[in-house]
């Protein structure tokens, strides 16, 4: 003989929720309580994980910042990164459950809610295979050296953009390029990266010194205009500019001093015209015939000498 089907109260009380409150109360429940504290401790969890994802970016900016023993972590921005994702993720899982919870005080079959829920979810990638190669394409980036966040990249796809990293997502890549523009970028859509490791391109201005001119003046000339660019032009030129000492051309016989900038990409103007004029200028003091020709601008991946 088989049992009757049970009534829809018993089907409701006989829940996940229900079971856990009779079990740590020790008394019955009724629909509202259990649906308020689905909600609760969603949220609960929802602030916790928020709480500690905070804290341990807070940590790892610190820790790069003193050089700590955690250094070896926080050289790799991407797992900041992946932190996020980490939530993003477990914050689905939450209000994914807390629906299927509170569905279930309903009556409906929390087994049959998964089930439908993951063969709509299959559906969907299917049927938006862009939004797939978004993840696949993101997860590549985020567990590849490709890029990494706080890098300066230019990135080919539909478009060529230059800008520095802020995020590395599962559907966009964000970048603020030299406009502070935020610039999502479809991961998609991004066939070639050109990464710039060392945070910048670096640009040598050789200034000869005039002949007959007292090195050391000279030499103070050319570190208070660059310097000045500098502070003038901060948002261009990155860092302090490394100023090198006077040598002398082998087989020329003229004196020049080495000035490293790093720069902003697609800035190299700034160099080339503003500061080759200022330096002109500056020596027409010593020589009237001091030429732009006499403070050539070079790119070059790896430095040209070793005092530099």
């Amino acid at each position: 003989m088989t049992n009757p089907p049970a009534s829809p109260s018993e089907l409701v009380t006989n829940t996940v929720v229900g079971r856990l409150y009779s079990y740590f109360a020790h008394q019955e429940s009724s629909t509202g309580t259990r649906i308020l504290l689905i909600i609760a401790v969603a949220a609960l969890v929802h602030v916790l994980v928020k709480i500690i994802r905070r804290i341990s970016e807070w940590f790892i900016n610190k820790s790069q910042a003193q050089k700590g023993p955690l250094d070896f972590v926080t050289q790799q921005p991407k797992f900041i990164t992946l932190t996020r994702l980490i939530v993003s993720s477990v914050t689905f899982v939450i209000y994914f459950l807390a629906i299927g919870l509170i569905l279930q005080e309903f009556g409906v079959d929390l087994k049959t809610y998964l089930a439908s829920a993951t063969v709509i979810g299959l559906a969907i990638s299917f049927g938006s295979q862009s939004l797939v190669q978004d993840l696949i394409i993101g997860l590549t980036l985020i567990f590849s050296d490709t890029m990494e966040v706080g890098d300066l990249v230019e990135i080919a796809g539909t478009t060529i953009v230059i800008g520095r990293v802020e995020e590395i997502g599962l559907r966009f890549t964000r970048l603020i390029n030299f406009y502070n523009q935020e610039i999502f970028i479809p991961n998609r859509t991004i066939a070639n990266v050109s990464r710039f490791p060392h945070g910048g391109v670096h640009a040598y201005a050789d200034v000869q010194l005039p002949r007959g001119a007292n090195r050391e003046k000279a030499a103070e000339v050319v570190a208070n205009v660059a310097r000045g660019m500098w502070r003038q032009f901060g948002a261009i030129i990155l860092s302090e500019p490394v100023i090198g000492q006077v040598e002398t051309a082998a087989g020329g016989g003229w004196d020049f001093l080495r000035v490293h900038f790093k720069i902003w990409p697609g800035q190299g103007a700034l160099i080339e015209t503003t500061f080759r004029q200022q330096m002109v200028s500056a020596m027409k003091a010593f020589d009237a015939n001091y030429a732009d020709w006499q403070v050539p601008v070079t790119y070059r991946a790896m430095k040209a000498s070793q005092k530099l």
